[in-house]
């Protein structure tokens, strides 16, 4: 049988935990948005990123699973990125009823020009964190999402 007390004090921790990487999305995702070009916002450059990261090709569904989102709402942020020409729709070879989502030069420039536009943002917060704080950091969350992601599929 759990400890009463310890049982709520891990949940306790562990909500805190997500508590403060909610807020610091919050935060990180307003000062990103006001940085991306007119009519862009993150889930534009989360896409794009999300295509470099794992691969471009993806079809709008798979897409919308990987972000946990309806299908509908993907083909609106696609028609955004495509607009924009920064995604290219092709025919997916293995399936003629749907189609798969390649990046463009353009895309590529925009998320390494997005990226690039976070120096200052960095630069304001490099002193509160050292860079091997950072990489720990990084290595602790990514290990989080995976277990996570593992879970959700």
């Amino acid at each position: 049988m759990p400890d009463t007390n310890t049982v709520p004090n891990l949940t306790g921790l562990y909500f805190e935990l997500f508590n403060e990487i909610g807020i610091i999305n919050q935060l990180s995702r307003a000062s990103f948005e006001a940085r991306l070009p007119d009519g862009m916002v993150l889930p534009h450059f989360t896409v794009i990123n999300h295509l470099i990261r794992v691969q471009d090709g993806q079809t709008p569904l798979q897409l919308a699973r990987a972000f946990q989102v309806p299908k509908t709402s993907m083909t609106h942020t696609l028609a955004g990125l495509e607009k924009r020409g920064l995604v290219d729709m092709r025919a997916n070879p293995d399936d003629a009823r749907s189609k798969q989502v390649w990046l463009t030069a353009a895309g590529r420039k925009f998320r390494q020009e997005a990226i690039a536009s976070l120096s200052p943002d960095v630069a304001e917060i490099s002193d509160t964190l050292s860079v091997e704080e950072v990489t720990a950091a990084i290595s602790l969350l990514a290990r989080l999402r995976k277990r996570m992601d593992s879970a959700r599929d």
